[in-house]
């Protein structure tokens, strides 16, 4: 049987489709559902193999982005989440899961109840809302599953709060000594400012991965803007990433088997 992902929204979220097509496209099946029919029933995240949290602006980001649906997971879904962790669920949060993520205290992790946030997601330093494609280099010490065998790659962004800020510069370093920076937007290619051009990050175990830019939107060689132009197409970054995901779930080795 196929895995199960299991893509988790709420009022605001307007990702969870392109996320649930691009789980389908890498091998999974899918179940999209909304975090009040998870309340309810949260037995269901017991059921999945995989955790997606989308981009969107979830409730408006009135707050802050990410804050409120941050808040509801951890009163509301605290327990079943650790579950899944204690199980090594893989998990991703895009752009707004980003942010939902690292507020919620998953991400840089560990994940556990005496939890403080010691990270952001603050407003671009240009003020400004982003969409473009950007470069990425990926850390090859990092333990991410997610981003095994990648190198130097092309993603899309869309965001106005994407600069990852630390409440210290030891915070930062402690995320590059344990091999915490998945990924780091080039250095010529920051497009928000985040420290130390951070543009993702995983938990200790590689399992949990956050990043700004949008994986979901890289699924086949036409969504690249210069596909036209190119006389040999590599394999879409989004459906490695995904793929490896699923590789990783069935015990398979680095090399993703793209379906």
């Amino acid at each position: 049987m196929k895995p199960h992902a299991l893509i988790i929204r709420t009022a605001g979220t307007n990702c969870d489709g392109e996320l649930v097509h691009a789980f389908e496209m890498a091998g999974a099946r899918t179940s999209l559902i909304h975090i009040n029919r998870l309340i309810d029933q949260p037995q269901v995240l017991d059921q999945s193999d995989l955790i997606g949290f989308p981009g969107g602006f979830s409730y408006g980001d009135d707050i802050s982005a990410g804050r409120i649906f941050a808040n509801t997971l951890r009163h509301r879904l605290f327990q079943p989440l650790q579950n899944a962790v204690r199980r090594g669920v893989p998990m991703i949060g895009i752009c707004n899961g980003f942010q939902v993520l690292v507020k919620l205290g998953l991400l840089p992790g560990p994940f556990q109840p005496t939890w403080i946030q010691a990270f952001t997601l603050a407003d671009n330093l240009n003020g400004r809302f982003v969409d473009r494609w950007v470069q990425l280099c990926v850390n090859p010490s990092s333990p991410c599953i997610w981003t095994k065998g990648l190198d130097r790659i092309e993603l899309p962004i869309a965001h106005g709060e994407g600069r990852l800020v630390a409440k210290s510069d030891h915070l930062v370093q402690q995320l590059r000594d344990n091999g915490q920076v998945a990924l780091r937007y080039a250095s010529d290619d920051n497009p928000n400012g985040s420290v130390d051009d951070i543009a993702g990050i995983c938990d200790p175990t590689g399992l949990i991965l956050g990043l700004m830019p949008h994986p979901e939107r890289y699924m086949d060689a036409t969504n690249h803007p210069q596909w036209t132009r190119r006389k040999k197409q590599p394999l879409p970054t989004g459906l490695v990433m995904l793929a490896n995901a699923l590789n990783h779930i069935a015990g398979r080795s680095s090399t993703p088997t793209i379906p």
